[in-house]
């Protein structure tokens, strides 16, 4: 989310939204933006629908609500996959996968719901009665969520908040207007009401009031920093609460390990999945200087071995970049890199939305890409003569998402994980997210958590009833 600046604010042109498939360039189909009006009355529908739903609704039937959802993303999962393949390029095997997850996480919240929304008893101090914590929805809230997971990023978010009993408008990526129109379908078909639940195409410019309307109770935002910046400035003028999933340069550590090729396999899984695009996907490589050679050379050869393809073909394990602006800024960063007296160790190189897997070494502090996100196959690699060398460069980065630490000595993986700065240390494992484990960063990659119960925590009022 790039909000527009007060000159361009008057000059708003549309449609901003369409379904542009990166893998041929094609533009398959374009989306009008919503209407000041009609984005006005939707935001009156969600409000109004915020009582009903949340107080008047039984949690049951919330329950059997989003179960359904489950189901129908299970039911229709090759269909769902297919559109964001064609939206955003994901090789058809990873975007069945994603939908699978996404019914997961959804099933998750319908089992847990009646443990996550129970009344919490506290242990009086003093006085005679009693005391407890109940967990209430707070009411309509706004969420702005990425292309690069069309799915998951919005099971996280609207799971959870719609068995609380929140209601929601969303507004999906530009380039993601197929996808947020099927899962409108699918809330509405398993039973959330259809104020409950309202999908819009709406410009930056109309977000921005959006936030201030008074019947906007908080805002959830996947992002850029910039965007993450920008929404949250509007939020504090106005006293909402915000959850932001910023960016992310994720290190990983590579320090006493016995062998080598279980690392670099899960080196190059946490490095390519996506085709890189995921904000806790690992982006740098800190490697002990006694294994940096055997480590960068069997990772090269193993990224390298990916060929981007046809992400419709179900052998792809490299597609596109989500767009061609995505792959020329990737490709501009990487020059800017090389520029500033980085090493190109090997591949790299792009053609249309399509770019090469790549390893660069040798960047120095001073480098542009010292402290940038690289959203895409890019590896960057990094030689230390120490473990406590390891972890002062994995800390210093504007960055605090997710990390990685692999050592064959378990108490070297404790004490280094105990010292990341992240919100998340994987040790001796990738690809190890699930619908019970909080997601979420500190530093500039954002505040607040999703998935588990701590991301049921955040839209609700914890309201304290204190009987004498």
């Amino acid at each position: 989310m790039c909000l527009r600046t007060p000159a361009e604010r008057h000059s708003v042109t549309a449609p901003t939204y369409a379904v542009v498939n990166p893998a041929t360039g094609e533009t398959l189909k374009t989306y009008d933006v919503i209407s000041d009006d009609d984005l006005k009355a939707a935001i009156g529908r969600a409000a109004a629908a915020a009582g009903p739903w949340g107080r008047e609704t039984s949690l049951d039937d919330r329950v059997a609500a989003i179960r359904r959802v489950a189901a129908l993303h299970t039911e229709r999962r090759e269909e769902l996959a297919a559109i964001i393949v064609r939206e955003m390029g994901k090789p058809v095997q990873e975007a069945l996968g994603e939908v699978d997850f996404a019914a997961a996480i959804y099933e998750y919240y319908a089992d847990t719901a009646g443990d996550l929304l129970k009344d919490e008893p506290i242990r009086l101090l003093d006085g005679d009665g009693s005391a407890v914590v109940r967990r209430t929805p707070v009411g309509l809230l706004l969420g702005i969520m990425p292309w690069n997971f069309p799915y998951y990023q919005v099971a996280r978010f609207a799971g959870p908040n719609l068995l609380i009993g929140n209601t929601i408008l969303l507004k999906h990526a530009p380039q993601c207007p197929e996808s947020s129109a099927a899962m409108e379908e699918i809330f509405h078909a398993a039973g959330v009401p259809t104020d409950a639940y309202i999908n819009i195409y709406a410009t930056n410019e109309q977000i921005e009031w959006v936030i201030g309307d008074p019947r906007v109770q908080g805002v959830s935002l996947t992002g850029s920093g910039r965007a993450g910046a920008a929404v949250a400035q509007i939020a504090g003028r106005h006293l909402k609460k915000v959850v932001l999933e910023l960016g992310g340069a994720d290190p990983f550590l590579v320090l006493d390990n016995d062998n080598l090729d279980p690392v670099v396999e899960a080196a190059t899984a946490a490095r390519m999945g996506n085709g890189g695009q995921a904000c806790n996907a690992a982006k740098r490589f800190v490697v002990l200087d006694k294994h940096y050679d055997e480590f960068v050379q069997k990772l090269t050869d193993s990224m390298l071995g990916m060929t981007p393809s046809d992400p419709t073909s179900d052998d792809t394990t490299l597609g596109p970049l989500s767009s061609v602006a995505a792959a020329e800024r990737l490709e501009q960063q990487v020059e800017q890199a090389l520029a500033g007296g980085a090493r190109l160790v090997a591949g790299g190189g792009r053609d249309g939305a399509f770019y090469k897997p790549a390893v660069i070494a040798d960047i120095t502090p001073d480098n542009p890409a010292y402290s940038e996100e690289f959203f895409g196959p890019v590896a960057q690699v990094y030689k230390v003569g120490s473990e406590q060398e390891a972890i002062a460069l994995a800390n210093d980065t504007p960055y605090g998402l997710g990390s990685y630490v692999f050592s064959s000595d378990a108490d070297q993986a404790n004490r280094v994980a105990d010292q990341i700065e992240a919100g998340m240390v994987f040790v001796n494992v990738v690809d190890a997210d699930g619908v019970e484990l909080p997601f979420g960063g500190v530093k500039a990659s954002g505040f607040g958590r999703e998935l588990g119960r701590f991301g049921a925590d955040e839209f609700v009022n914890k309201k304290l009833i204190r009987i004498g």
